[in-house]
């Protein structure tokens, strides 16, 4: 199952974003292998629809749940469209890994 967590920065220790698709950086992390990967978010320079092309980029890189402080309303839409489930956190957490843990804790809220 892979996660992709809205950070800050490019590592597990970096601290989470509770922007979506303005996210600078995106962690991709594999709950099978503990492996993860940093992708800049591309979609910070976008005028307008950052959300929805952020969601294209989970989507592109099959994405199960994306984990972010919150949604648009655009995001939302087209993460469902995708059917990549939606978690957010606040800020309490301060890295990616703590959101990590947070989520295979079951502490993160769903969204519907």
């Amino acid at each position: 199952m892979l996660l992709m967590i809205s950070s800050q920065g490019d590592s597990l220790h970096s601290q989470p974003s509770l922007r979506f698709g303005r996210a600078p950086y995106f962690i991709q992390y594999d709950l099978n292998s503990d492996e993860w990967a940093a992708y800049q978010n591309k979609a910070v320079m976008e005028s307008g629809g950052a959300g929805v092309v952020a969601a294209q980029f989970l989507s592109d890189h099959e994405t199960d749940v994306a984990l972010s402080g919150r949604f648009g309303p655009n995001a939302h839409q087209a993460l469902s469209a995708a059917g990549i489930q939606m978690q957010t956190f606040d800020g309490q957490y301060e890295t990616v890994q703590d959101v990590i843990n947070g989520y295979k804790s079951g502490n993160l809220t769903g969204v519907s």
